[in-house]
């Protein structure tokens, strides 16, 4: 359901196309090899695997990483640095920032 409400907000912003919406590592993994997005908003909590088994698949030579988590502890932000994730974001009090942070970074590339 979240997953819905932040395609229907991320819709409406200009120039920002939501080019799909996976629930496992590996179609994740698959989605972004295939349609090469921007930005990828990664839960952590995956239906099959984890964020951090995406992250790991994908390398350093992947788009830019919001992780969009309930799972806000210390060392999970640690390790989402070592994969050098650009934004970690707590889905509980950063679901509005999340299209303003969206448009942030494409107005910067």
């Amino acid at each position: 359901m979240l997953a819905e409400r932040l395609r229907e907000a991320l819709a409406t912003l200009d120039n920002v196309e939501v080019v799909g919406t996976v629930a496992d590592e590996t179609g994740a993994v698959a989605a972004v090899r295939e349609k090469q997005p921007d930005v990828i908003i990664l839960d952590l909590q995956l239906k099959e695997g984890t964020g951090f088994g995406v992250l790991e698949q994908l390398g350093k030579t992947r788009p830019i990483i919001i992780v969009f988590t309930n799972y806000m502890l210390p060392e999970y932000q640690r390790l989402a640095n070592s994969f050098g994730v650009e934004h970690f974001l707590n889905k509980s009090v950063d679901y509005e920032r999340l299209p303003q942070l969206i448009q942030e970074i494409g107005a910067t590339h």
